[in-house]
């Protein structure tokens, strides 16, 4: 037993069918073979050893119109075609009998015709349908056209050829896309190529399956002729992926024609990893560099590596620009070692010692890379290896001797650190070493650095001047005043008291101050307003005047004083 359709059943014993309606009415069917049933969704396939038979109820529609002395609507529509094509007057009759039902006759035809398997009365029943339209105003037009269609396509499928004798309700649960997909895998690609065409479906679906079983059924067929026969038909489809079939090629077993293939795909993000699949490696990188992409790029550049030689991979990125760009940036982050000898490999000695200078650096964050720490001694032989790298190209004269430098600095600092037990010294400015010194008492230290990197007099009495100033020593810093005469004058002797807010001591040290301008200045700086204008009236500027009067605007007195002067320059011709 089986339902056939929703509100029928049928039942099978012994060598009869037995079909009962939803009212009771009930058919009978002898057969005299063993049967086995198969639900549809508007009925049931009985299947024998010898045939396939489809049984469902008669549609209501179809009742309507066939059923004997029946005056419904649709009869009568069906029976005024017949008139109409016997040029009778009773056509006209008719029409009028039904002239309020008219819609719902035609509407009857049409669901009728969908019903029908037999192609001369599906023309006929839609024949009428037809006729009552033209005489139906507010009748929707398309729902024949479309019902033409959908007959056009169910009729083809039901070809004995084909042999898929669906009825128009399996069709819409089925749906197009995927009755499509049926004749593609029963290997009947024209007609699903013409089905897709005329219900606007997608046609390269139906092209990429006849593609690929072309080409595994086409083993004797040379990868050239065959490339041509596969692009006469894969170019009627705008956007093919041609990567796909280039892949069935591949795993055919014809990586000659998948090279061929993927060569015509417009995508590079598909194009790419299939080279990379076929072994097409340089021809990857050339195709993911012409893209622009950096991230197909770095899918090449990371595939070669792993499956080549370093020297190999060296060879491959170093006539391409993007790609060796590339792998240097990443390597600078991730891959030291594996950049240091591409660089040794490719000449770039220079490139080879920054490096090694980078990693001097990062030794140097480590805290335990002082205080006499074994870290100390490897970090030394880096930049003396960046030293020897760099002296080995005349045009890094100042990195070698920078680097050489360095290294010089690092072991009087190291020695500093361990002497003094203060972890100070290390990776500081010369100046800053040189400043530390004397703040610690450690003059000779100081003198052997000034020493060692030929620190310039000038330079040197700034950085003891502001030590001994930071450390609050004046005597001393009045002793070394007296030792000789300063290359730079008295100014940073008050520069650095004045910066320590010691009034009293800069005092000591601007009288001596060559310069009136400056005299004026340093007064200013400190407060003395009088001595300050004395100074600037020496220097007769009365710019220099107006600059100090300013920095006293909240003294009256002062700011008197400062234009009586003023007035006196003006009067004497002086600007």
């Amino acid at each position: 037993m089986a339902w056939c359709g929703l509100d029928s059943v049928l039942l099978y014993w012994d060598d009869v069918l037995l079909m009962v309606g939803p009212s009771g009415d009930s058919v009978s069917y002898f057969n005299d073979e063993p049967v086995i049933f198969i639900p549809e969704c508007d009925g049931v396939r009985v299947l024998s050893n010898t045939s396939m038979e489809f049984v469902q109820r008669v549609p209501d529609s179809t009742v309507s119109i066939f059923k004997i002395g029946s005056t419904s609507p649709a009869s009568l529509l069906f029976d005024a075609l017949d008139h109409f094509d016997r040029r009778s007057a009773k056509a006209d009759e008719n029409l009028r009998l039904i002239r309020s039902s008219l819609p719902e006759a035609v509407e009857a035809c049409i669901d009728a015709a969908g019903h029908e398997f037999d192609v001369s009365r599906q023309r006929t029943l839609l024949r009428a349908a037809s006729y009552g339209q033209a005489f139906c105003s507010n009748f929707k037009r398309d729902h024949i056209q479309e019902m033409c269609k959908t007959l056009r396509v169910l009729n083809a499928v039901r070809d004995p050829e084909i042999a898929i004798p669906l009825s128009i309700e399996q069709y819409k649960l089925l749906s197009a896309p995927v009755l499509v997909g049926r004749l593609i895998n029963a290997h009947q690609h024209l007609l699903a190529l013409r089905i897709s065409e005329y219900v606007g479906l997608n046609q390269e679906v139906v092209v990429m399956h006849w593609a690929c079983a072309k080409i595994t059924a086409s083993l004797a067929i040379p990868d050239a002729a065959l490339l041509e026969i596969l692009l006469d038909k894969l170019k009627l489809c705008k956007g093919m992926s041609y990567a796909a079939v280039a892949a069935h090629a591949d795993r055919s077993g014809r990586r000659k024609l998948a090279a061929m293939l993927v060569d015509h795909e417009p995508h590079y993000s598909k194009q790419v990893p299939l080279l990379l699949s076929i072994a097409e490696e340089e021809t990857a990188l050339v195709k993911a560099t012409e893209s622009g992409d950096t991230d197909l790029v770095y899918l090449v550049l990371f595939h070669i590596w792993q499956k080549s030689s370093a020297l190999e991979f060296f060879g491959t990125i170093q006539a391409r620009a993007l790609a060796r760009d590339l792998f240097i940036a990443y390597a600078r982050y991730y891959k030291h070692e594996f950049l240091k000898d591409f660089f040794l490999s490719t000449g770039q000695l220079q490139e080879v010692a920054l490096l090694l200078w980078k990693e001097s650096w990062e030794i140097g964050k480590n805290s335990m890379a002082s205080k006499g720490s074994p870290l100390h001694g490897p970090r030394l032989k880096l930049i003396e290896k960046a030293h020897d790298l760099f002296a080995e190209t005349k045009e890094h004269n100042f990195e070698s001797k920078a680097a050489e430098e360095h290294a010089k600095l690092l072991r009087i600092q190291h020695e500093l650190e361990v002497s003094t037990k203060q972890p100070i010294f290390v990776d500081s400015s010369i100046s800053d070493t040189i400043r530390t010194c004397i703040a610690l008492g450690n003059h000779r230290a100081a003198m052997k650095v000034k020493t060692e990197f030929k620190v310039s007099e000038k330079r040197w009495y700034w950085l003891k001047v502001f030590a001994l100033a930071t450390i609050r020593d004046w005597d001393a810093l009045e002793k070394f005043s007296k030792e000789k005469r300063p290359p730079n004058g008295f100014r940073p002797f008050v520069e650095a008291c004045i910066d320590a807010d010691e009034k009293g001591e800069a005092l000591k040290y601007i009288p001596k101050l060559a310069d009136p301008r400056e005299r004026a200045e340093a007064y200013a700086r400190i407060g003395m307003a009088k001595e300050a204008a004395d100074a600037a009236s020496q220097a007769k500027d009365g710019e220099l005047l107006g600059r100090l009067k300013l920095s006293f605007a909240q003294n009256t007195a002062a700011s008197s004083i400062f234009d009586t002067l003023r007035d006196r320059l003006s009067f004497q011709g002086v600007s």
